[in-house]
C-alpha cells in the first residue's frame, strides 16, 4: 500500500535529532513520496540536502510562506525566482495569505500570492496553497488568476463545505492531514460529500499531529492515523483510499 505525504517540513530543525529514523519508519511503513514545501531562503540548503540523501523520494516544492512576508520579501521572492529558474521542483509552496499571526503585510502577502501563482504557471507547476484566516482574500486572487493553467493544493484544508466547493472549482485538490481527526476540526461533519477525487493526504509535520498524538511533534508515519480517519468518514477499505489520493497526488504533481 503506497501513500504519499504531500506536505511534510522534514528538513525543519525538530528533527535534527531522529530525521533519517524519521523517514525510515514512515518508508516501513509504505510512505514512499514526500512532497516538501519551502517557507523562506533561510531553508533551502536544507531542503536541498535533503533532497540529495534521499533523491527517489523527496520532491522539493519552491516559493514564500506568507507568513515569511516581511520588509525584505521582494528580496525572498528575487531568490524564489532564481532558484525556480535553475533547480528541478514540482510546485511553487506554500504560497498564500495567513492573517492570523499578523495583519502588517497583507497587501505584500496579496502581492507575493499572485506574482508567485504567474512564476507557477510560467513553470508549468502546481500552487500549494497556504491559508489561515484568509479564504475570501485568497478566492479573491485565485478568481482573478483562474484559467487553465491554474491548479494544484489547497494545503491543511480546515473551511467549510462550501469554501471547499469553492477551493474544488479553482482546480485544487483538498489537503487533508491531522485537523480531520480533531473533535472541533469540523470539515469530518462534510467531507463524506466530498469525492475521494479531490482529495490528497498531507501531515504538514511536524505540526498538526493527529489524534492520539495531538500537540506532539508530528511526523509522516502519523499519515496512517489520517488514513483510518478517512476509512470511517468514506466507508471504503485503507488499500482504496490510499490509491485514490496517491493517484491524486500524481495528478498534481506530475510523478
Amino acid at each position: 500500500m503506497l501513500l504519499t505525504d504531500t506536505h511534510t517540513h522534514l528538513y525543519s530543525e525538530a528533527f535534527d535529532a531522529d530525521r533519517d529514523q524519521v523517514i525510515k519508519s514512515a518508508l516501513e511503513q509504505g510512505i514512499e513520496r514526500f512532497f516538501i514545501p519551502a517557507i523562506d531562503s533561510t531553508y533551502t540548503d536544507a531542503m536541498l540536502a535533503l533532497e540529495a540523501a534521499y533523491p527517489d523520494h523527496m520532491f522539493l516544492m519552491m516559493g514564500l510562506h506568507p507568513t515569511h512576508v516581511r520588509e525584505n520579501y521582494q528580496e525572498e521572492l528575487e531568490h524564489v525566482a532564481h532558484m525556480l529558474e535553475r533547480h528541478k521542483f514540482y510546485a511553487v509552496g506554500e504560497i498564500g495569505i495567513d492573517l492570523y499571526w499578523d495583519k502588517t503585510f497583507l497587501t505584500q502577502q496579496q502581492d507575493a500570492f499572485k506574482r508567485q501563482i504567474r512564476w507557477a504557471k510560467k513553470f508549468g507547476l502546481p500552487i500549494v496553497i497556504h491559508c489561515r484566516e484568509a479564504f475570501d482574500p485568497i478566492f479573491e486572487v485565485l478568481e482573478e488568476e483562474k484559467d487553465e493553467d491554474l491548479y494544484g493544493i489547497f494545503h491543511c484544508f480546515t473551511g467549510t463545505e462550501e469554501q471547499a466547493r469553492k477551493a474544488i472549482s479553482y482546480n485544487m485538490k483538498l489537503g487533508i492531514g491531522g485537523v480531520v481527526t480533531f473533535k472541533n476540526g469540523k470539515i469530518d461533519q462534510f467531507l463524506e460529500r466530498i469525492a475521494l477525487t479531490h482529495i490528497v493526504l498531507e501531515t504538514d509535520s511536524p505540526y498538526l499531529a493527529p489524534v492520539p498524538y495531538r500537540g506532539k511533534r508530528n511526523e509522516s508515519t502519523y499519515l496512517k492515523h489520517v488514513l483510518k480517519k478517512l476509512v470511517q468518514i468514506y466507508g471504503k477499505d485503507m488499500k482504496e483510499i490510499a490509491a485514490i489520493t496517491t493517484k491524486n497526488s500524481k495528478d498534481v504533481f506530475g510523478i
